[in-house]
Parts: C-alpha cells; sequence; structure tokens
C-alpha cells in the first residue's frame, strides 16, 4: 500500500484479502513478452476506481495521489470487457448472502424499473413513453433479491419495454 492518507472509499483489508487473488490472476494471465513492467498496485487502481465510483467525478480528475486517470479507466474497462469485475461482484455477494445466513442463490428476486426523462438528441428508437407519469425517455430495470443485493440470474439487458433476464 502507498504512502499516501486513506480514502473513505479504500477496499479495507478483509475485502482486498478476498478479492485480492481475482485481480492477482487476472494480471498474470496479461503477462509475457511484450508486456510492460507494472508500475502500479492492483490495490490502488481498485481504490481509485472506487474513489470514481463513490464520488461521481469525472475520471481525468482523480487526485493526484492516485495512479494516472488514464491507466485507471484502461484497468477498469477491461476488467468490464473481460468480466473480471463481475467475477468481483459474484464473489462480494456470496458472501455477503452467506454471512447473512442465506443459500447463494436467491429463492426470490424483485424486478423494478424508474422512468427518466432523456435528452432530445437521443434517438426515437431508444426511448419509451410511461403513460402513467407521462414521460418520454428510457426506463431501466434492476433486479435484487429481499437482501437488496443483485442476484447473478438479474444481470438484464434492456431495450425500451423489454427485460430479458
Amino acid at each position: 500500500m502507498s504512502p499516501r492518507r486513506p480514502y473513505r472509499s479504500d477496499v479495507c483489508n478483509a475485502r482486498w484479502t478476498l478479492i485480492e487473488p481475482v485481480f492477482v490472476s487476472w494480471r498474470a494471465s496479461r503477462t509475457g513478452p511484450g508486456t510492460a513492467a507494472r508500475v502500479h498496485e492492483l490495490r490502488e487502481i481498485v481504490n481509485a476506481t472506487l474513489y470514481v465510483n463513490r464520488t461521481g467525478i469525472p475520471w481525468e480528475y482523480l487526485p493526484h495521489d492516485f495512479p494516472p486517470h488514464k491507466t485507471v479507466y484502461d484497468y477498469y474497462a477491461k476488467w468490464e470487457v473481460d468480466g473480471t469485475a463481475g467475477q468481483v461482484h459474484d464473489l462480494l455477494r456470496d458472501k455477503a448472502r452467506r454471512a447473512q445466513g442465506r443459500p447463494v442463490a436467491p429463492s426470490a428476486v424483485v424486478i423494478d424499473a424508474q422512468s427518466v426523462k432523456t435528452s432530445a438528441n437521443v434517438a426515437e428508437a431508444s426511448q419509451d413513453i410511461d403513460a402513467g407519469r407521462k414521460i418520454k425517455g428510457c426506463k431501466p430495470h434492476v433486479a435484487t433479491d429481499t437482501a437488496a443485493v443483485v442476484p447473478a440470474s438479474a444481470l438484464v439487458s434492456v431495450l425500451p419495454g423489454r427485460v430479458w433476464a
């Protein structure tokens, strides 16, 4: 860990111990001839990603004591594309369910939607109308179990008015 003062969004030691093997194996799978030497600690990359997530700032406004924002975003984007972020989510979700004395797979899920107004620049094909609220826009959906945790089977793809699990 670097000698900087911790932020409230930093990953705690117990959680890092749990998720570190996922990131270490990811990095090990990406080494080979022609790969650059690793400059930044994986934990600092995760901490920077959590900081952006928690504060809602743009990537380029990361404080100077984190790795460069382009590096952090590059790691984050690769983790999203190759499923590493989902693997970490599944690991933490399963641990949380077991800690609550629940089985890993939920017995019920709740699907909810929210109507959100969109810009006039958004294509008509990607908009829908909520007749009850008289709102034209998009309708993101979320599925959670009874503990308000997104289950693995609830990763949904959404088009206006349609949900696929």
